[in-house]
């Protein structure tokens, strides 16, 4: 995936699934075509396939099982959500947290089944433990600010850097709190390789705004 880039969560807001995912999912692709930027879009397993096939951005799932193919009754497998046309897997998100064991076995299944992995972390502490299982990107996000008003560019730029400077350059992406232009430009000048974000666009009274503000970001970065 190229960096630095835009992750949207699509979470499972009304205004993110079904027929509205997949408008949704065709203006990311449109915003990311027009302004030459990285988009990637994070949505639930039922709308995934429909969605991976119509677009050319990213998809990626919104977790999955650290199973194989067999009696897992209810489970999400790293294959199935390959065969789907998923291009990743998000782990660990504050919504969704995993046991360490867990969440290593399922970054190796996905690497296996030849899913980009990005791995949810609360804090540049908790991403040095998961930084052993060799995710693709590891997402900051104090848990406190997920879904507020203020961002973690504005309330704690220094864990910005702190995460930047323990986990590597090009392997952090920040979110929480995250909707506008100004916060991708400070989180970019930071050193993160970009934003994961959810509420900020996908239920803005005009979405495409948002998400031009953001491009715009990125693009000028």
């Amino acid at each position: 995936m190229e960096l630095p880039t835009i992750i949207v969560n699509f979470k499972l807001y009304e205004q993110g699934t079904g027929d509205a995912a997949l408008e949704m999912a065709i203006l990311h692709e449109k915003i990311a075509a027009e302004m030459g930027v990285s988009i990637a879009i994070v949505v639930n397993f039922l709308d995934l396939e429909a969605i991976a096939r119509r677009v050319k951005i990213p998809v990626f799932a919104q977790g999955m099982d650290p199973v194989g193919y067999g009696s897992h009754t209810g489970s999400i497998s790293a294959d199935m959500l390959f065969e789907k046309g998923a291009y990743g897997v998000l782990l660990n998100h504050a919504e969704r947290p995993l046991e360490y064991v867990m969440l290593g076995e399922c970054v190796s299944r996905a690497r296996d089944a030849g899913l980009f992995t990005v791995v949810c972390v609360d804090s540049p502490e908790q991403g040095e433990v998961v930084k052993k299982y060799n995710p693709d990107m590891i997402a900051v996000e104090p848990p406190g600010l997920i879904g507020g008003d203020l961002s973690v560019a504005e309330a704690d730029p220094a864990m910005i850097e702190k995460a930047v400077s323990e986990l590597g350059r090009g392997n952090v992406i920040v979110g929480a709190g995250i909707r506008n232009g100004s916060d991708v430009r400070t989180s970019l000048a930071l050193g993160a390789s970009g934003v994961l974000l959810a509420s900020g666009v996908v239920r803005a009274d005009d979405p495409e705004m948002v998400l031009r503000d953001l491009a715009e970001a990125l693009k000028r970065y």
